[in-house]
């Protein structure tokens, strides 16, 4: 009889998945939740709000493909893109539906700055993408975008760095760190277990953004072994914070700096692997 009633459930939610704009009886857009799961399947990304600064670590496209030593090395980052001078966003999902929400963004900052004359608040921006997000699930043939976004930036207004990720119903929230990805609910544990309850320096946020990432992954991706010289580690790290021009009173200038592999070791071999030794000894024993 359970096994009959499982089978029924799932014959009726056939039924209502063929199209975006239908809800099930339950209330439910099952092709939104497909996207929400597309994305759940993806290389995790983590996002930490520093008192100076926001990290961003995310987990390269390639390190799940079987022919990844085949694919040439990309030059730029494929996960974190710089949207204006005091924004930038990470992706995780479809690249191709990630290409279009952050052109989209671009040209919402853009705009905005051409008619007010300054930088587009964070959070308005955000908004702006929601609202596109948010009609690709509302009319008939087309479907949602498989893609979630994390927006990190600093807002004039508040003088603080903000943290915001999007979902595929157009809805969005603020985080002070978060994960999302595969594996994403041990990066989460951490997380609470170990961000401060104040915003800690961007450089105490490097080190738990890769202690996440390392704790997400399958298999460690961040190891003693990427540490040598001769090893690059699978993660992208990227920092947003203001340059020190040396003057309280002049324009804000902002720093978007992608760590290069070997900085990104050494912050491990520093930070974590005397961790990871004193465990393996501990379990050893």
């Amino acid at each position: 009889a359970l096994a009959s009633k499982k089978k029924s459930q799932q014959q009726m939610s056939r039924r209502y998945d063929k199209v975006v704009t239908t809800f099930s009886p339950e209330g439910r857009l099952h092709q939104v939740e497909y996207a929400v799961e597309a994305i759940n399947q993806a290389g995790a990304c983590v996002g930490i709000v520093g008192k100076d600064g926001v990290v961003i670590a995310a987990e390269k496209q390639n390190v799940r493909a079987s022919n990844g030593r085949l694919l040439e090395t990309t030059k730029t980052s494929e996960k974190i893109y710089k949207v204006d001078d005091h924004v930038a966003v990470c992706v995780a999902g479809l690249s191709a539906d990630a290409n279009v929400l952050v052109e989209e963004a671009r040209l919402a900052a853009a705009r905005y700055r051409y008619a007010y004359g300054r930088r587009v608040p964070v959070e308005q921006l955000v908004q702006k993408v929601c609202g596109l997000l948010q009609l690709y699930t509302q009319y008939g043939g087309q479907r949602p975008f498989g893609v979630k976004l994390v927006f990190a930036g600093y807002d004039d207004i508040l003088g603080t760095y903000q943290l915001f990720t999007t979902d595929p119903s157009g809805t969005y929230s603020g985080y002070k760190a978060l994960c999302f990805g595969q594996n994403a609910t041990n990066g989460q544990s951490l997380l609470r277990n170990e961000y401060p309850d104040e915003p800690p320096a961007l450089d105490d946020c490097l080190p738990l953004a890769l202690k996440v990432m390392n704790k997400t992954s399958d298999s460690e991706i961040i190891s003693e072994s990427t540490a040598a010289d001769d090893a690059s580690p699978h993660v992208d790290l990227f920092s947003l914070s203001l340059k020190d021009l040396g003057t309280k009173d002049g324009p804000k200038v902002f720093s978007h700096y992608l760590f290069p592999q070997e900085k990104i070791a050494a912050i491990f071999k520093e930070h974590l692997a005397p961790d990871a030794a004193a465990a393996a000894a501990a379990a050893a024993a």
